[in-house]
């Protein structure tokens, strides 16, 4: 194996042991970089010199066994919306200002503390409004297993980088799906945690989340982020968590496996895959019952008007000459949400406490949900959506757990016959964001070997 397709928590025992040094690691993830870059585009604003001074202080750190957090000198990248002191934030678009950012956001700090190593921020699509990687401001970004395809969206980069090998750890954001989708395109592992688990600045409607190749990972970025942070009013109070990933017993847990959704229908390849997850649980003991999903038509019918208003809301300040330089599916959503009334608006928010309560009823039931994260897989590299038209049919199956703030996590299940990942969705109760993780590392166990990432030598 490269040293470029190391995992974080193996990466950091061998810099314990000193068989390995955060100098070696980076060389590696850059030489990775520039073998695959030119395909991918998942990168803005990487500073590998930069990276290196990093690098050569952490070693000097593991030298004397004084490392500077649990991450000195992991290579990590970080979502282009999550702001890092210094960089502007173009929220992937050309009508945005570059304005440096002032601070690190919560998650960017909390990484900064523990000695990760930031070496670049990851492309996202206009707004982050879009489950592909189409943006006026950044190259189109690519997916590695097969680069006529879209990575997912919105945190394009994050996945692409995640399944490349730029590193083992990816900071994305999740509004609607926008960790999920790209990490079960790019057959890795993302997590949108228990809303406000991760404190965000400015808080905003998203969740931050991790993507990585392994539950492990994972993991370890949850035990660093989800640290309280007084610049998020919404974030939940300090807890006392075990991130500690050991496999939870599957025996005898009651699951709930959602094979429907509103919008956009499963095909036959992604259903089957699902299935098979399911039967992989039930050979480990637990008790799989199908269940109906709780977000219907009507809920996403309301959810498509709202995200339109909030596309209006970023452009409607801007002049006609602006608007012209937005990609026309971005111009065309906003101003679709102009004539949004305050009353549809109100609906949009009320499915919120509706799925809220419906989702409460669900989880006495059952101790874990599984279902699709997406209805097939990855679309074409320059298409925004596969229905513009209707651009969120595509994301029934995410986009609920953002309503209800349960925390959600896409695992690769399976893979297409045209050698495309097929991601499964595992959703546990609010909170419960370590044991979801337990049981995702006892379906990762079981599942077995992953097929050999692009990229490696």
């Amino acid at each position: 194996m490269e040293l470029a397709d190391f995992g974080a928590v193996e990466m950091l025992a061998q810099f314990r042991a000193r068989t390995l040094s955060p100098v070696e690691v980076f060389d590696a993830v850059a030489a990775r970089i520039e073998r695959a870059e030119a395909d991918l585009h998942a990168l803005y604003r990487y500073d590998p010199e930069a990276a290196r001074i990093s690098a050569r202080g952490s070693e000097k750190r593991w030298q004397r066994g004084e490392p500077h957090g649990p991450l000195d000198g992991v290579p990590v990248t970080v979502k282009e919306n999550i702001a890092t002191r210094g960089v502007p934030v173009p929220l992937g678009s050309v009508v945005t200002p570059l304005v440096p950012a002032a601070d690190d956001s919560p998650p960017a700090a909390r990484l900064r503390e523990a000695g990760a190593n930031i070496f670049a921020k990851t492309t996202l699509p206009d707004f982050a409004m879009l489950p592909s990687s189409l943006s006026s401001f950044h190259p189109l970004t690519r997916n590695p297993w097969n680069i006529t395809r879209t990575p997912g969206g919105s945190s394009s980069g994050a996945g692409a980088s995640a399944a490349a090998g730029y590193g083992p750890l990816h900071l994305g954001t999740d509004a609607g799906g926008s960790v999920r989708i790209p990490a079960s395109w790019c057959g890795v592992v993302g997590l949108k945690p228990t809303a406000g688990r991760v404190p965000i600045d400015p808080p905003a409607l998203v969740t931050v989340g991790p993507l990585a190749r392994t539950v492990a990972d994972v993991a370890l970025a949850m035990s660093v982020m989800a640290q309280p942070d007084w610049r998020d009013p919404a974030a939940l109070p300090p807890a006392d968590i075990d991130w500690t990933i050991c496999e939870e017993p599957v025996a005898g847990l009651r699951i709930g496996l959602v094979l429907d959704c509103a919008g956009t229908p499963a095909t036959a390849e992604v259903r089957n895959a699902v299935i098979a997850a399911a039967r992989t649980f039930e050979k480990l003991g637990a008790h799989v019952e199908p269940t109906a999903n709780i977000f219907t038509s009507g809920h996403l019918d309301r959810r498509d008007r709202f995200w339109r208003a909030r596309t209006w809301a970023q452009i409607a300040h801007l002049t006609d000459a602006e608007r012209d330089r937005l990609p026309p599916h971005i111009r065309m959503l906003g101003e679709s949400g102009a004539g949004v009334t305050a009353d549809e608006i109100f609906q949009g928010m009320a499915d919120a406490a509706e799925m809220q309560r419906h989702a409460a009823e669900l989880f006495q039931r059952v101790d874990i949900l599984l279902s699709p994260v997406m209805p097939d897989v990855a679309f074409g590299a320059e298409l925004p959506c596969p229905d513009p038209g209707r651009p969120f049919d595509h994301v029934g199956f995410v986009t609920v757990w953002n309503l209800t703030g349960h925390p959600a996590l896409s695992i690769n299940c399976a893979w297409s016959g045209t050698g495309l990942p097929i991601g499964l969705q595992m959703i546990a109760p609010r909170f419960q964001d370590a044991r979801l993780l337990r049981v995702a590392r006892a379906f990762e166990v079981a599942k077995g070997c992953h097929r050999p990432y692009p990229y490696a030598a």
